[in-house]
């Protein structure tokens, strides 16, 4: 659950970044949103092989 936490928190902390982007049209801060984006698909990972593996284990 703690992993789950941490993709809420990352979003949040996109949010201002997204809006810098698409309504201010702020490049850096799209950069960041696409990284911020990098760390999420990896988080997102991190948590399909563990609810796999947890699901193996029953």
């Amino acid at each position: 659950m703690k992993k789950f936490t941490e993709v809420k928190e990352l979003i949040a902390s996109l949010e201002a970044d997204a809006d810098k982007f698409y309504n201010k049209g702020n490049s850096a801060a799209g950069t960041r949103v696409r990284k911020g984006m990098q760390d999420l698909k990896n988080l997102a990972q991190a948590i399909r092989l563990e609810v796999q593996e947890a699901k193996n284990k029953e």
